[in-house]
């Protein structure tokens, strides 16, 4: 990634489009670190808790530095627009949640549904691709109006571990240690234990 480009630039490259849902979880994000006054966070010193598996979720690796990888990424699968962070050094933690109704618009949606479909003419589909850029737009710089900013109490998980790496008894390959299975007696992983 180019380091001329913009954080939303390079959101979008990690990505691999624009799109509101991307927006959503910038915004998130970037109120959340203002909220904390914290940077991009190099290691786990800051931690993201998200309430959903959509676009939202890259932007938040890409601005935030918060991933799986790095064990300072939280999934619930509460199918909720909200993304709580918080800072392990002080246990400041801010949760953003989007308004509801406040990003739903039935004209969009039903243009949409006419841009997609196999008789779509090339103005549906133009309209839909500007629409698509006007949401993102104003969602990138929404404020109270579309999100729920409050500080939060939590508790913070644990650091991200190193586990050792036990070879599977059956398919032989290598399975973290905690998510290995005792099948007749022999160390196996998740899928091999049925």
């Amino acid at each position: 990634m180019c380091n001329n480009k913009t954080s939303w630039e390079r959101t979008v490259e990690f990505h691999g489009h624009s799109c509101p849902g991307l927006a959503i979880g910038f915004r998130a994000a970037e109120l959340a670190m203002e909220a904390l006054r914290s940077n991009r966070s190099a290691d786990e010193e800051m931690i993201a808790i998200v309430e959903n598996n959509s676009c939202g979720i890259d932007a938040v690796q890409a601005l935030a530095g918060c991933s799986f990888g790095k064990g300072n990424l939280y999934f619930l699968d509460y199918g909720k627009q909200v993304y709580t962070f918080a800072l392990r050094g002080d246990g400041c933690a801010v949760r953003v949640a989007v308004k509801y109704g406040t990003t739903y618009d039935p004209e969009f949606v039903a243009l949409k549904e006419r841009a997609n479909s196999s008789n779509a003419t090339e103005k549906e589909k133009e309209l839909f691709k500007d629409g698509i850029r006007d949401r993102v737009q104003k969602l990138l710089t929404a404020g109270p109006e579309v999100f729920d900013i409050k500080e939060v109490y939590i508790n913070l998980p644990e650091r991200a571990s190193v586990y050792q790496t036990l070879q599977c008894a059956e398919c032989l390959e290598g399975v973290m240690e905690p998510r290995t299975r005792l099948k007749e007696g022999r160390i196996v992983c998740i899928p091999c234990a049925g």
